[in-house]
């Protein structure tokens, strides 16, 4: 059985980026675990859940969050700083993002950094581990370096959250929300895709879109896949079960489909 594992922490990731991965990844058959700091049960941003906010989580994304959060694996996560715990044992591990500061403590986690150093040269293809993010998910990827100290992701293509779309939700948002929320570094800091395209190789490695269509993108070296936004966390999720499941093991060439 493969086994599946939802990196996380302790509250503050987006519910869609979060339930409809784990649905995909349960009705695929796969054992899918969550893993948070100290294997404490997380919460996902609550604002995303109610009030004006939750206009951008659709009902049966929310029925969704329902059922995960009454799992069993939801309720017992595993512990990412225990010293026995190793990506290794997972054939597919997976990074939401989220609008909230508090997703900051697994996107700084040095323990993180420290697990996809190992991990992350594990999906070279035609491995058969492989590694999924999702909006500020693929920042945690962006900053783990290699020995060398540059970027993982240093040579690959990803997919990155807009400007326009990180601008567009904080603006919009502020006349309604207290401090930064949709900055999860700050009111003042760069977006997403400034970031992370100051990690990768060549600015033509960084792929994104303004479209409202879902945008999934695929390394051509690594079996990494990444999303900008909540509206590519069905295709994200999907395109990940088919390739785990063998789908995507010899692709040669990269794969970025709308």
């Amino acid at each position: 059985m493969v086994k599946a594992l939802i990196m996380m922490a302790d509250y503050g990731h987006d519910p869609t980026e979060t339930a409809v991965p784990y649905t995909a990844f349960r009705d695929a058959g796969f054992e899918v675990r969550f893993a948070t700091e100290k294997g404490l049960s997380p919460l996902c941003d609550a604002r995303m859940l109610e009030g004006i906010t939750s206009l951008a989580t659709s009902r049966s994304v929310k029925l969704k969050y329902a059922s995960m959060i009454a799992s069993h694996e939801w309720k017992n996560p595993l512990s990412w700083s225990a010293a026995e715990f190793d990506l290794q044992a997972f054939s597919l591990v997976f990074f939401p993002g989220g609008q909230d500061h508090s997703i900051r403590q697994l996107l700084d986690s040095e323990i993180v950094h420290k697990l996809l150093q190992e991990y992350f040269p594990t999906t070279r293809k035609p491995s058969a581990n492989f590694i999924g993010a999702i909006c500020h998910g693929v920042k945690v990827l962006a900053d783990t370096n290699t020995d060398c100290g540059r970027s993982v992701l240093h040579g690959c293509i990803t997919a990155v959250l807009p400007s326009l779309f990180e601008q567009a939700a904080f603006r919009l948002l502020r006349p309604f929300m207290d401090g930064d929320y949709c900055k999860v570094y700050g009111a003042d800091s760069e977006d997403l895709e400034h970031a992370v395209q100051k990690k990768l190789e060549q600015k033509t490695h960084l792929k994104t879109s303004w479209s409202p269509l879902p945008f999934v993108v695929e390394d051509d070296q690594f079996n990494y896949v990444s999303g900008r936004c909540q509206a590519d966390a069905q295709k994200l999720s999907e395109r990940l079960v088919f390739a785990v499941q063998g789908g995507a093991h010899n692709e040669p060439e990269s794969h970025e489909s709308e």
